[in-house]
This record gives C-alpha cells, sequence and structure tokens, in this order.
C-alpha cells in the first residue's frame, strides 16, 4: 500500500525540503564529478585506445549530467529566492551521516567502477522502477526519519525516489499558494535569481509564480530524477548507456578497469571516527587537496553572492567566476586520483574530498565584497605556487593552476557592485570608457610582428593576426608588395591618410599605426559590432580587452575550433572545410541604451568566448540579428546554436 506523499503545511517547512533537495542536488553533483575525476585518461594506464575512447566518452556524459545537476541546484536557488528563503549552498561533509537523508539515499564519495554506476543508477531512477542499490552502497541501518505534521519546528520524512521529494515541493507550493494567495507567497525579489542572460544553464528560469515554480520542478524532474523510464536525455538512460558500454568492454577484456583505485571518502585530517574514510596526509597529495577544496569552497562563495541581491552586470561576473573556479579545479582534482593518498594504503590514490567550511553564507553584497573575493584568489594563487617549488612532480600543474586563478583575480577585479536601477540591471557601461585613455596600445613587437617606419605615420604589422582579407594588397598595392623578396612594406609610398583608411579596413587588426605628425590616432568605434562571416570567423570592432589585456579595436576570433593561434583566426576554417551560417535568425531584442564602450573577452579554458559589455551582433550582410550585454560565443565549432555556446566543447572534448 503506498503510504500518503507528506505536504508541507507552512512556508518554514517548504523551506526546509527545499534546502534538502538544494543539498541533494549539490551532493550528487560532487559524486559524479568525483567518479569522472578518477576516469583514467591516456594509454600508459593499462587501457588501449579504443577502451580509452569510451572512457573520453563517459566522462563527457559524465560532466554533462553535473552540470545539469549544477543546474538544479540554481533552479532549486531560484525556487527558493522567490519564496523569500536565501540559496542554499551548505552541505555535509562526505559521507553523509545516517538520518540527514532518507536510509535508502546513501551519499558518499567512490571512484568510477560498475559499482559506482549501478549507485548512480539507482539515484536517478524513475519512481516506477524497482531495482537495488549498488553493491556496498547499501544503507549501514534502516531508520525512520518522518516527524508528526503538525510540528511547529520544521520537518523531514522519507522518500523511495528524489523524485517523491519534488512532488512533495509541488504539492507544497501548491497548497500555500492556496492558503496564502500567490502574491503572498512570492515575496522574494526576481533580481536576486540567477537568470538565463547570466549563465546558460538547462533549463534555468525566473521563478516568479506558482506556473514558473512547477515549471522549473518538472524540468528537474524530466531531466534527472524521476523521470519517465523512457527518457532519453535523462541521467537515468544517460548512465544505462553508460553501463551498457561498460559492460561490452567487460565481455572483451574482464580486467579492463576505466577507473583509478581512488579512495572512497577521502578526508584532510585523521578523522576521529575513521570508518569508511580515508586520511590522505602523503604528500603532493596532502597538499593538493588543501588546494582543490580551497578553489571548490571559493567557488561557492562567488556564487552565494551572485544571490545576494547584487546588481545584474556584477552577478554576471561573480557566476562566472564560481564556474571558472570549476574549470580552475577539474585539472586538480583529476591529478589527485593519481597519487598515493596515505603509505599505510599501498595502491590506493587520493581524490578530492569537497571538504566544506562552516558557512555557506554569502557576503554582504557591498562594494568591498569583490576585493575580499580576490583578495582570497590571490591568497590560493600564492598557495599553488609555493606548493610546485616545494613539491616533485606537480610544478607543471601548480604553475598553470596559479597563472588561471592570477587572470582570474585580475579579471574580478575589473567587476564592481553597483547600486541597482529600477529594472534591476546594472547602469549601462559609459559611451566614452576605453581601455586606456589616448590610442591603443600597438602589438607588441615580436615573433611575427614588425614596425615599419614611415615619414609621417608608423606601420604596425601582425603576421600571427592576419587572415589574407587582401583590402591593403588590393587598395594600395604600392605599399603592401605581394610576392616580393625582402621588405614588402613601403609607407611612404602613398598619403597618411590612405594608410590610414587601408588600416582601419583590415578586420584581424593585423595593421594598426602610430602617427607622428600630430595627426589623429585610431579611436574606438561609436558601436560595437561582432560581424559574423559565412563559414568564417567571428569579427569585431571595439574597444577590447582580451584577458584583462588591450588588443586594439579591430579583430578577428576563430570559430570553427581549429586555428593554432586561438583565440584568433589563422584561416584554419578553409582548410577544415568548416560550415557554419553567416545569417542567423534574428532574436528579439532591444536597442541598447549605449551602444559603445569597453568590450571584455574572456577566452574560458577549453570553453567558448565569454563576452561582456555593450554588443550588436550583425550577419555578413549588415542585419542586425541581436543585441546584448553579455553573451557566449561557440569557439569549438561545433554549436548547434552558433554564433552562441550550447556546451558542446564539453563532449567532443575541444581543447583551447
Amino acid at each position: 500500500m503506498t503510504e500518503q506523499r507528506p505536504v508541507p503545511a507552512s512556508r518554514e517547512q517548504l523551506w526546509a525540503i527545499l534546502f534538502e533537495a538544494a543539498e541533494i542536488e549539490h551532493n550528487l553533483m560532487c559524486c559524479y564529478l568525483y567518479a569522472m575525476f578518477s576516469l583514467k585518461s591516456a594509454p600508459d594506464e593499462d587501457v588501449s585506445e579504443a577502451e580509452l575512447a569510451a572512457i573520453r566518452g563517459w566522462r563527457g556524459e559524465i560532466l554533462d549530467v553535473a552540470i545539469e545537476e549544477m543546474a538544479h541546484l540554481a533552479i532549486v536557488s531560484n525556487i527558493l529566492s522567490a519564496l523569500g528563503a536565501p540559496a542554499h549552498f551548505w552541505r555535509q561533509n562526505f559521507p553523509v551521516a545516517p538520518g540527514y537523508h532518507p536510509a535508502g539515499v546513501v551519499v558518499k564519495l567512490a571512484p568510477f567502477n560498475a559499482e559506482t554506476l549501478d549507485h548512480f543508477i539507482f539515484l536517478e531512477r524513475p519512481e516506477s522502477i524497482e531495482m537495488p542499490d549498488g553493491a556496498g552502497f547499501a544503507p549501514d541501518r534502516t531508520y525512520s526519519r518522518t516527524l508528526a505534521a503538525d510540528r511547529l519546528m520544521s520537518g523531514t520524512f522519507d522518500y523511495a525516489t528524489v523524485g517523491q521529494l519534488y512532488a512533495s515541493i509541488e504539492e507544497g507550493i501548491q497548497r500555500l499558494a492556496q492558503e496564502l494567495g500567490e502574491d503572498a507567497l512570492f515575496v522574494g525579489d526576481p533580481c536576486h535569481q540567477i537568470s538565463p542572460e547570466v549563465v546558460a544553464l538547462p533549463n534555468l528560469a525566473v521563478v516568479r509564480c506558482v506556473k514558473s515554480a512547477i515549471a522549473a520542478i518538472d524540468a528537474i524532474v524530466r531531466q534527472g530524477e524521476g523521470s519517465d523510464p523512457g527518457e532519453e536525455g535523462s541521467h537515468y538512460r544517460r548512465f544505462l548507456r553508460i553501463r551498457e558500454e561498460y559492460q561490452a568492454l567487460l565481455a572483451a577484456r574482464p580486467d579492463f578497469k576505466p577507473g583509478r583505485p581512488a579512495a572512497h571518502n577521502p578526508v584532510m585530517r585523521r578523522p576521529p571516527n575513521p570508518e569508511g574514510k580515508l586520511w590522505v596526509a602523503a604528500e603532493p597529495a596532502a597538499s593538493l587537496l588543501d588546494l582543490g577544496n580551497a578553489i571548490y569552497n571559493h567557488s561557492l562563495r562567488c556564487l552565494a553572492l551572485g544571490y545576494a541581491g547584487v546588481d545584474r552586470a556584477a552577478q554576471r561576473a561573480l557566476v562566472d567566476a564560481a564556474i571558472e573556479l570549476m574549470r580552475i579545479l577539474t585539472p586538480v582534482a583529476e591529478a589527485l586520483t593519481a597519487l598515493p593518498a596515505n603509505d599505510d594504503s599501498p595502491g590506493c590514490t587520493a581524490g578530492l574530498s569537497f571538504a566544506t567550511l562552516r558557512s555557506a553564507s554569502a557576503l554582504p553584497p557591498e562594494p568591498g565584497a569583490i576585493a575580499v573575493l580576490v583578495e582570497r584568489l590571490r591568497d590560493i594563487a600564492a598557495r599553488a605556487t609555493s606548493i610546485g617549488a616545494g613539491e616533485s612532480g606537480v610544478a607543471e600543474l601548480t604553475e598553470s593552476t596559479a597563472a588561471a586563478l592570477d587572470a582570474l583575480a585580475n579579471r574580478l577585479a575589473r567587476a564592481r557592485i553597483a547600486d541597482r536601477a529600477d529594472n534591476g540591471q546594472a547602469a549601462p557601461v559609459s559611451e566614452t570608457a576605453t581601455s586606456a585613455d589616448g590610442p591603443p596600445a600597438p602589438i607588441a613587437e615580436g615573433e611575427g610582428v614588425e614596425r615599419v617606419p614611415g615619414k609621417d605615420i608608423d606601420l604596425i604589422f601582425a603576421t600571427p593576426r592576419c587572415i589574407h582579407a587582401r583590402h591593403c594588397v588590393l587598395s594600395q598595392p604600392g605599399v603592401f608588395k605581394a610576392n616580393v623578396e625582402g621588405p614588402w612594406i613601403d609607407p611612404d609610398a602613398t598619403t597618411t591618410e590612405g594608410l590610414v583608411t587601408v588600416a582601419h579596413l583590415c578586420p584581424s587588426g593585423a595593421i594598426q599605426y602610430r602617427r607622428h605628425d600630430g595627426g589623429p590616432e585610431e579611436a574606438p568605434p561609436p558601436v560595437n559590432l561582432v560581424q559574423l562571416r559565412e563559414n568564417g570567423p567571428i569579427g569585431v570592432r571595439a574597444d577590447m580587452l582580451l584577458d584583462g589585456e588591450p588588443i586594439g579595436y579591430r579583430a578577428t576570433l576563430c570559430r570553427c575550433g581549429a586555428s593554432k593561434n586561438k583565440p584568433f583566426c589563422d584561416g584554419s576554417h578553409h582548410a577544415i572545410h568548416f560550415e557554419a551560417t553567416g545569417e542567423p535568425a534574428t532574436r528579439e531584442s532591444q536597442p541598447l541604451a549605449v551602444r559603445g564602450g569597453t568590450l571584455a573577452i574572456d577566452p574560458e579554458r577549453n570553453g567558448p568566448l565569454v563576452v561582456t559589455g555593450n554588443l550588436e551582433l550583425c550577419s555578413g550582410t549588415g542585419r542586425t540579428f541581436d543585441r546584448v550585454t553579455s553573451t557566449r560565443l561557440c569557439r569549438c565549432g561545433g554549436s548547434a546554436s552558433k554564433p552562441y555556446c550550447d556546451g558542446t566543447h564539453r563532449r567532443i572534448g575541444f581543447v583551447s
């Protein structure tokens, strides 16, 4: 006989089970990432090329599922915010103690193997499916968490599947909306929520009413827990497909092991209750574990402040920082699973413990909060550097980690928390704002860059940025001499204005100039533009900062994924026969209050171009198809929604 489903009777009780839902999503994300981090990555780890190809596919699938769990956490946080509660990012340390979740919901960190995969399938199973949990994941004891429904204090209840948990949340929202009134229930400021304009996460939406809350919950259930058994994109079906491939490879080679022998529930210090845990004490693993946990917790700090009521521009910078920190964390966490954990446990490697701080509360949304976050980023970067200096075998990893953290600190330092305007948006960037006073900094002279002095003007030519648009050799053949031996640029072969004109026609910015005749230098364009080339690169005209450094007012950026000079185009799209329309469909957008100003372009490692600033996107024929103040542009070549990123870079293993 089916027990009656508990339904929250008060706002406090509804908050409580939403807090639990947030922790479930957070915990599952960590568990999936831990298993993914433990996957082998090279043929010298006793895997064949065919097996390694399968492992790479599984890594992409698990990462996609983990990102969707992050989206579920964001959706739950949006619902909490709509109901007047703070976003919830705290969770218990692993392994989660009995009683905190129902007895049948066992949450602990384990490396990728058949048993762990069976456990993931069990956790994601639809309510209609009966199956055992993975071997070794059975609860230590059975118990009941049910509290009388008429208690004033918020209580907990048991549920067999996470889908049942969400069903209770849905019924609770509908019940309280009837009792209190919809307007009285949804009292939160929508501007505190994270919207799709801030970050492109699956099914993320702003929650304002019963209808949008139910739609958000249904999206979670359909995509993951409690979905219909036939839902092909659900987490349940995706893990089933991984198991089918795994079993086929095991049948061909019974001793196939796709995962490293990472610890179950690694911890940072000697545990007072050691059962089911492993203390990571060996170096350099202990130091890398400390570094990894610091990066993970700082990601949560940035994300929490994003929900605390900051303006939209600051929120976007904070969420981008949180996501970038998780990317920076990945190679550290993967390296841990290849390092010995403890001298007393030979053959067992370490792993990231996702240890939590005592508080995951947001910093006050005040101007000084950004400076505090940047200060912490620099502290973590400095520690990464010192680990590399003191431990052999990890210097390259910690050096790249420190560099990435410093770059992120520089980027985040440009953000500020402003007074929110009436519409919840940050004030537009000033029309006159530029990356520097005066003319743009010239391309640094060096390999492939030459400065050719002339009587009134010096030309600067950067071979690596040239895409052979041929405006120079066709419009000024006396200056730019094709197919000649020796010097091929003669600035004095035409007028100064002729040189200025041909430089401005150069879409890639390969040609720049500096005048010494007192005439005006190149000025930033009044309207920031992206123009798509059919089957070719992204052309940008704006006062650009690339990773925080000024690069001039013209650039062509790779969107085929094949350039050897990323993020700039080098013409590789011709060689690979890249196909991408230059005439995408027009999106509904409003005219920008300000059309110029500085445009920040921050290439994500192995990901898209994160663009922040006033920007109009134009087709190859000049039609404006979108207007944005922030977007993520595909540069792997695989997105199905070009020019925008859709996450394909993760599935295809794009490297930048």
